[in-house]
């Protein structure tokens, strides 16, 4: 696999007498499969790799890591390319469910082709990973420490995952929430976590697209900073999902 590099901040100078603030950066980046373009969004241009891999398991192009012969990311004057190439019966079964997203960031549900797509049953997860009220508020308070891009930037959104013994085993950060999220699916499979002994973590409120995104991820709990919607907790009941919102130093509400 190839990749390149880049920053995922940058120094913005003021005038004289002023600051200097390091600013979060955002492009535009394309999911291409066998050569054809999946998916268009503004992100943070760290973690390609990881974005490309847990984009397409996520969004059901395929089931393991191992389905993927090659990823490479690309640049391009306007953007970034990361480039996968999957199996025939795959790509067959990814023109049958087709998907096309270009819209500003953090868009989850921008350009789907039908009303079916958008309400796809949610992936029932089988773990049943129980934690104690003092774990889910370790767990909780994990997460800004890890916060590094946003630590300087104040304008990404995070997604980890935690295990109740080992602690915070991967993070992932994003201009876009949903991003975030697809990005620590694909590192989760590169580094061939059991997501199901774990729980994942997030900055953002909690949309459905995040219950399916975790579903399909194998996390039997979700702990967000920020609440859920009325659609999230009821696709997060249906896949047995535990949804932890407004997770903070003082406490937690479960849904």
């Amino acid at each position: 696999m190839s990749f390149v590099t880049h920053s995922a901040a940058s120094p913005q100078s003021w005038g004289k007498g002023q600051s200097e603030r390091e600013l979060a950066e955002e492009v535009a980046v394309a999911i291409v499969v066998n050569g054809s373009t999946l998916a268009v969004m503004m992100a943070t241009p760290a973690d390609l790799e990881a974005f490309g891999v847990g984009f397409a398991m996520t969004e059901g192009v395929i089931d393991h890591v191992s389905e993927l012969s090659r990823v490479e990311v690309v640049d391009h004057e306007l953007g970034i390319e990361v480039r996968l190439w999957i199996g025939a019966d795959k790509a067959l079964a990814m023109a049958a469910r087709r998907r096309q997203q270009a819209g500003p960031t953090g868009c989850g549900l921008c350009g789907i082709e039908s009303l079916e797509e958008a309400m796809r049953v949610t992936r029932p997860v089988r773990s049943r990973l129980k934690l104690s009220v003092e774990q889910v508020r370790v767990a909780a308070a994990s997460l800004r420490p890890v916060q590094s891009l946003n630590a300087i930037t104040r304008a990404v959104h995070a997604a980890a995952l935690w295990h109740p013994e080992r602690g915070v085993l991967a993070v992932c950060e994003d201009v876009g929430r949903h991003n975030a999220l697809d990005k620590l699916a694909g590192r989760a499979a590169q580094m061939h976590v059991d997501a199901g002994q774990c729980a994942v973590l997030l900055t953002s409120r909690v949309s459905i697209e995040l219950i399916q995104k975790t579903a399909m991820l194998g996390a039997p709990v979700l702990i967000a900073v920020s609440a859920p919607t009325r659609l999230a907790v009821d696709a997060a009941r249906a896949a047995g999902i535990a949804l932890i919102g407004v997770a903070r130093e003082d406490g937690f509400e479960i849904f």
